[in-house]
């Protein structure tokens, strides 16, 4: 079977793609010159949180995916970031390729969570790949690429900030159930409210005095849409 090494020299955010989307460049090599006519590569990405430090508040905002930093020591588990595909053409004994990864802001996905709540520094990742190579110089074989094939990794934070920035500037993004949805479009319609950042501050502040009532309880108890 060949032996093939995998490494990552480089992280780049994809400025033109439609939606967050970082690209990896992964270097390929497959042992003693080999010549591959093909090979049809799985990776899977992980963050190894345990593998760097954190400052004060960086750890304030992990806290609702680790707990509280005395307890890191059997919390600090690794994260899945993603899990993508690639056919790398042609090459002998060794290449370089994209690894195009698509991302998402939902905070609800533990990986964006803990990406968010980074300040500064890397981000420990892990490379696990698999899958099918096509080889031979004067024929054609088919080997499987061994499942303990992986690269460590660390990438700059700036790179996550910059792709983010590029679709989301300033912005964060939250997923809510249909009816909160419903419920916060009835509160704003109700208030004639301009935007959604001005219906949350409304919201907010409402929830920042000793009111009578519990805000949320009334946000919440409102159902179908008002006109303003």
């Amino acid at each position: 079977m060949t032996a093939f090494s995998f490494a990552c020299i480089g992280v780049r955010a994809d400025q033109y793609a439609a939606g967050p989307t970082l690209v990896f460049r992964l270097r390929v090599t497959a042992a003693d010159n080999a010549h591959v006519h093909a090979l049809a590569l799985r990776c899977q990405i992980r963050i190894e949180p345990a593998r760097r430090g954190y400052e004060p508040a960086e750890a304030d905002g992990l806290a609702d995916l680790f707990g509280e930093r005395s307890r890191w020591g059997s919390t600090l588990q690794p994260v899945q970031f993603a899990q993508v595909s690639v056919m790398v053409p042609s090459f002998t004994g060794e290449i370089e390729t994209d690894l195009v990864v698509p991302c998402t802001y939902d905070m609800d996905i533990a990986a964006t969570r803990y990406l968010t709540a980074l300040t500064d520094g890397e981000v420990p990742l892990l490379m696990l790949f698999s899958g099918t190579a096509f080889t031979g110089t004067g024929g054609f074989q088919v080997e499987p690429v061994p499942w303990d094939r992986e690269a460590a990794f660390r990438m700059p934070v700036t790179a996550w900030r910059e792709m983010v920035e590029q679709h989301f500037p300033g912005c964060g993004w939250i997923r809510l159930p249909r009816d909160t949805m419903d419920a916060l479009l009835a509160y704003r319609s109700r208030h004639a409210l301009p935007s959604w950042e001005a219906t949350v501050a409304a919201l907010l502040e409402e929830g920042a005095d000793p009111p009578a009532h519990d805000p949320l309880r009334a946000l919440t108890a409102t159902t179908g849409r008002t006109d303003p």
